[in-house]
């Protein structure tokens, strides 16, 4: 079974995802690390994130970078989501993506083309959404317990800047999938959107919730 949760930053997925791959017993991909991988890389280069041949050429980057603390932080994320607008790179990293799917037994891959994109076929499709205001909360707490120092008025501007690149970039736009389940989390605390994404995988799927 192939699980495919998009959305934008901020939104929950990632928690969501990893939630799903442990509930239903499947390895998790957070394709966005991908992204902020090469983004990362960009800068370790000298290169600029808005030009398509730096970008392209950091999508050779060594494996062991993806554990890196620092592709976590707001800055990094921030070059992913600059890179991600180049089809260059978006195509040197779908065959990793897509092979990651294809695992025995299936995967949960979250990102914002999952769906729509990598893949199509995906037996369950998630559209995990919050509102700009909700998904900067979330992110401004999160910075404050990793001691970053940044206002919630800044974060927020930079999510509506993400939000504009990744809708309507040419390649691959933030779009929910015609057949997603969408789940809007605003209202939501984590153990509310990780009990109603396995209710939406069990209902989409057939299944019977667990005793």
């Amino acid at each position: 079974m192939i699980i495919a949760v998009d959305g934008p930053t901020a939104s929950g997925k990632g928690t969501i995802a990893k939630a799903l791959g442990r509930h239903f017993g499947l390895p998790h991909m957070d394709t966005g690390l991908l992204y902020r991988a090469v983004g990362y890389q960009v800068a370790l280069n000298g290169g600029d994130p808005d030009s398509e041949a730096d970008a392209l050429a950091a999508c050779n980057f060594p494996e062991e970078l993806l554990g890196h603390p620092d592709l976590r932080s707001e800055a990094t994320g921030g070059l992913a989501s600059r890179v991600s607008v180049h089809p260059a790179v978006r195509a040197a990293l779908l065959a990793r993506q897509r092979d990651y799917a294809a695992l025995p037994g299936g995967a949960v891959l979250d990102g914002r083309d999952i769906g729509t994109v990598i893949c199509p076929a995906a037996e369950v499709k998630l559209f995990v959404t919050a509102s700009v205001e909700a998904r900067a909360l979330r992110r401004w707490s999160e910075m404050q317990q990793r001691g970053e120092s940044h206002t919630l008025a800044e974060i927020e501007a930079d999510l509506r800047k993400r939000d504009e690149r990744d809708r309507t970039r040419a390649t691959a736009p933030l779009v929910a999938a015609a057949d997603a389940v969408v789940l809007d989390t605003s209202e939501l605390d984590k153990d509310q959107a990780i009990a109603a994404a396995i209710e939406a995988v069990n209902a989409a799927t057939g299944q019977q919730p667990c005793p």
